[in-house]
């Protein structure tokens, strides 16, 4: 049967899916420029045109004829005057009432100066991303913005290129700019495709598949009977340590393993419990006490976890109302210098209030409309990551790590505000100036990429609901503290109040829409649940070792080897660069008690900043570096060999800034160093008491 022949819903969606599979070698995809969408549709680039003294009846004639949705309208000189589009006769004819074969088109065409277009070398993702935004479904592509038209592209042909890369099928489809029949067909397609390639793979895939289920099975088996086995229970401490290092290194090196951490953390979680629980009742059955004992762990988890789902929602209805455009708007500067400092500041302190995942993500997502040279994108995107992780260390709100020491009472909100929004700023200009080192003050080419940037970047002003949400999300954000000092609350139930407030906003404002992606159920899907749950694994796993008194034993071990706890502290950041900072931040939770180093204790400040800006030494230390890798490209050895060093400079830059600031210029030393300096005299540091 011909294509033409189909019903309409089947023929869009034999337009949309290929039959061949995926040729990455076609330079298809996500990653395409525009010119690879001309060349691969004829449409585009024989586009309908009219002149703008013809009837709309004319236009709508010539659509016909080609089967387009849309036609450009020119003036006598050649020049575009404005683009005619179903949307505009269905909404100025049909329901106005007006006659075609009466009305002239420049009545009832959008104008040119409402018209968003796009340079040819914008990639796909780029350009639907801005169609998006500026909820349109036709861009013409000129190569300049007062340029010759090159063509016209829709929302299907962007799609049409799209649809060839599985990956972008399959986690970055452009929700927000097709109708949801759609949505359902090419999802409902997609699944149908992998299961056709599973058939296809026929005995041989079948027996892979029997195999590897097996090995789970049996692996699965085999650690059921350990767990209630004597030995481990008669050699807790070991087996304990060893399951929690054996998770810890299946986490770090997830990548290679190919085991999502949140199933490492919470496998990890239950075997430690059924350990400790097993051993403290005895006989393999849990006692009375270890169940009171999880029950108390739990709770606290809860605490961060129900903070985060809050957070983490707030955070994505602003985004999704395009809220943080408030922020990002004001930026027009060209001078690369002078738009790196702008970018950092601007990151740091977005991080203070948001997440620096969050912030990472919206920042990259400006850089890659301000910078089309990907090479000088990924400069500014290492700034961001390290500005992000400093901006988040100084705020109870800005990093996982510091929430959890807040929430735990280690810390309190305005103190560790006051003590560590100083250093956390020292570390992220020490950074910023060596890597501006050198740069020169005026760069030609960069100015007039970015000049043309800005020409084609959004112009729609953002809707005042926009701005509503965004004021609302931010207040609700900065009220949590508040909020705890005023009613003596934990912080979990602030932010959840602040969520319920925003959902309560979002449902007001959009009463009687249709759209459900701006409500709150829609943010919602879109939380990072896996690593909601490689959080509530990871605390209960350190839950485990604490109840079973190995963290307290690290304690005094590390309390007797290095006696100074702002190098405790230090090491603490630099390894959080190579192991994820929320298992060390909440191991150290647990080693010292709260009666012998109480809240806002040096020792919780310098956790506090270290764990945060520390994982900036790698690009694989923090989500945010995480983020930079996946959406920019970059790698690991391109990090290590041009951030690192400076990196590193600012982080000690930012130990000593709060040294100094704590216990004096000539104090500031005498704290870090003459503890371990006496400990060479007393034979207390292991290797050289062994030599003795």
């Amino acid at each position: 049967m011909m294509a033409e022949s189909l019903p309409v819903a089947q023929r869009v969606q034999a337009e949309l899916i290929p039959s061949e599979p995926f040729r990455p070698d076609l330079g298809v995809g996500r990653d395409a420029k525009l010119t690879k969408v001309l060349e691969l549709n004829d449409g585009a680039v024989d586009f309908v045109r009219v002149n703008i003294n013809a009837l709309t009846l004319s236009a709508v004639k010539k659509m016909n004829d080609k089967g387009a949705d849309c036609c450009l309208v020119f003036d006598m000189d050649g020049g575009l005057a404005g683009i005619f589009t179903e949307r505009d006769y269905i909404r100025k004819i049909v329901e106005a009432n007006r006659a075609t074969k009466e009305t002239p088109i420049a009545e009832v065409m959008t104008s040119a100066d409402k018209i968003v277009s796009a340079p040819p070398e914008l990639t796909v993702g780029e350009c639907m991303a801005m169609m998006v935004q500026n909820k349109i479904r036709h861009v013409p592509i000129r190569a300049m913005p007062q340029g010759e038209v090159m063509g016209v592209i829709s929302t299907t042909d962007l799609v049409n290129t799209m649809k060839r890369d599985d990956e972008s099928l399959a986690g970055a489809l452009p929700i927000g700019a097709l109708e949801p029949a759609l949505i359902n067909d090419l999802l409902s397609r997609t699944r149908e495709r992998a299961n056709e390639m599973a058939v296809k793979g026929g005995p041989k895939l079948g027996a892979q598949d029997l195999v590897r289920g097996g090995l789970v099975g049996v692996g699965a088996g085999v650690l059921a009977l350990l767990l209630q086995g004597n030995w481990l229970h008669d050699h807790e401490v070991l087996s304990m340590c060893a399951i929690f290092c054996l998770g810890y290194v299946s986490i770090i090196f997830e990548n290679i393993f190919e085991f999502n951490k949140a199933a490492v953390g919470l496998l990890m979680a239950v075997a430690l419990w059924v350990i400790y629980a097993g051993t403290a009742g005895g006989a393999g059955i849990a006692s009375i006490g270890a169940l009171k004992e999880l029950s108390e762990h739990v709770a606290e988890v809860s605490e961060i976890i129900f903070f985060l789902l809050g957070a983490m929602t707030i955070v994505e209805i602003v985004d999704s109302h395009q809220g943080f455009r408030v922020v990002t708007d004001l930026i027009k500067t060209t001078s690369k210098k002078a738009l790196m400092w702008t970018i950092g500041l601007l990151a740091f302190f977005m991080s203070s209030v948001l997440d620096n995942l969050t912030t990472t993500i919206v920042l990259l997502s400006l850089l890659r409309k301000l910078i089309p040279n990907p090479e000088v994108r990924k400069l500014f995107g290492a700034l961001v990551v390290i500005a992000a992780n400093a901006g988040g260390a100084w705020t109870p709100i800005g990093d996982l790590t510091t929430t959890m020491l807040w929430i735990n009472g280690q810390i309190s909100a305005f103190p560790t505000m006051r003590d560590l929004v100083l250093p956390s700023l020292v570390s992220l200009v020490i950074s910023t100036y060596l890597l501006t080192w050198g740069m020169p003050n005026s760069d030609p080419e960069f100015e007039k990429e970015m000049a043309a940037s800005q020409q084609n970047a959004v112009t729609t002003e953002l809707a005042p609901r926009g701005k509503l949400v965004f004021a609302t999300g931010l207040a609700g954000l900065l009220s949590v503290p508040v909020f705890k000092a005023l009613t003596g609350l934990p912080p979990y139930l602030g932010m959840l109040s602040a969520l319920g407030v925003m959902w309560v906003l979002t449902d007001t404002i959009h009463a009687g829409e249709s759209e459900e992606e701006l409500k709150v159920p829609a943010a919602l899907a879109k939380i990072d649940v896996s690593g909601i749950l490689f959080f509530f694994g990871i605390l209960l796993s350190v839950g485990a070792l604490d109840s079973a008194g190995i963290l307290q034993s690290l304690a005094s071990f590390l309390q007797t080897s290095i006696p100074s706890e702002k190098v405790i502290a230090t090491v603490i950041g630099i390894f959080s660069a190579i192991i994820d900072n929320v298992p060390l931040v909440a191991a150290t939770m647990s080693m010292y008690d709260i009666n012998t180093t109480p809240m806002d204790a040096p020792l919780w400040q310098l956790v506090a900043y270290c764990a945060g800006t520390g994982g900036s030494l790698l690009v694989i230390g923090s989500a945010a570096g995480v983020a930079l890798m996946g959406l920019e490209k970059v790698d690991f050895l391109w990090y290590a060999k041009k951030i690192t060093a400076s990196a590193f400079v600012g982080y000690m830059g930012g130990v000593g800034t709060y040294l100094a600031l704590k216990f004096g210029l000539g104090s500031a030393v005498s704290a870090a160093v003459l503890p371990i300096v006496a400990s060479f005299f007393d034979g207390r540091i292991p290797l050289i008491g062994g030599g003795m």
